[in-house]
């Protein structure tokens, strides 16, 4: 599963075959309900190995260099703590290597979504924990962002 986090420009051509794919049976894919049941299910079976995925039902991966930011110790959606060692790896998990660090090496990797690294991206909406990422993407008119963050 390494080599598939290592060459995130294979995953990324994979993401946007299925996100066009999916986008043409859009209006069967609704949030609620047995298909979405479905979907979170295949996500958790597939992203689960792959990217120990934390099913927060707000999928990030194409923006962060395919790697999960949710996998951070301290669940930190937009770039290193500031603790990150010399080694590059991370001041929680010293053994481990720094997930922003990876994340940015990565995302240079990336032919389309190489740029994505640098947005920043809203906090968490915890309503959508174990819900489908996919089904939320497709869905615009699901609140991804939680309330306030626009006003």
């Amino acid at each position: 599963m390494r080599w598939l986090q290592n060459h995130p420009q294979f995953l990324e051509l994979n993401y946007r075959i299925v996100f066009r794919i999916l986008g043409l049976f859009n209006r069967w894919l609704v949030p609620g309900g047995f298909t979405e049941q479905i979907f979170a299910r295949i996500e958790l079976i597939t992203k689960g190995p792959i990217f120990d995925c934390r099913m927060c039902g707000q999928c990030v991966l194409h923006d962060t260099g395919m790697t999960c930011p949710m996998t951070c110790p301290k669940n930190i959606r937009n770039g290193p703590c500031g603790g990150v060692l010399l080694n590059g790896n991370c001041e929680i998990i010293p053994e481990q290597s720094c997930i922003w660090v990876q994340a940015w090496e990565r995302s240079a990797r990336m032919a389309h979504y190489s740029e994505d690294i640098q947005q920043i991206r809203p906090p968490l909406n915890n309503q959508l924990q174990g819900t489908s990422a996919w089904i939320n993407d497709l869905n615009r008119d699901i609140p991804l962002r939680p309330k306030g963050w626009d006003a």
